[in-house]
């Protein structure tokens, strides 16, 4: 039987999950390039094929968002274990959200 805690700990985890979906789907529909880091904007010229490039983002971000959905999903089962991924998601997810922007943006970089 699901406990309020449970529901509740997926509630909130959905939330974070749509703010990321949000970030997927606003990348997959950009015509500008997508930028990652705030307050820096990727001008058109910096990027060689901005729909791959945008595509590229987008599915970083969905695939994010996918993971934090499992979590969600999870922590119905166990508070505690959709807590630690959670945490893992939201330390070692980021850097590797990092890593694998910079490896996106130097694919489609002009140079």
């Amino acid at each position: 039987m699901l406990e309020y805690a449970n529901i509740f700990m997926a509630g909130i985890i959905l939330f974070v999950a749509a703010n990321s979906g949000g970030v997927a789907l606003w990348a997959f529909r950009r015509k500008d390039p997508m930028h990652f880091w705030a307050g820096k904007e990727v001008k058109p010229e910096e990027i060689t094929d901005i729909a791959a490039y945008n595509r590229e983002n987008g599915i970083m971000w969905a695939i994010f968002t996918a993971s934090f959905v499992v979590a969600a999903v999870l922590s119905l089962f166990s508070v505690a274990a959709g807590g630690i991924l959670v945490g893992i998601l939201s330390t070692a997810g980021l850097v590797i959200l990092i890593i694998v922007y910079k490896k996106i943006y130097g694919k489609y970089e002009v140079k």
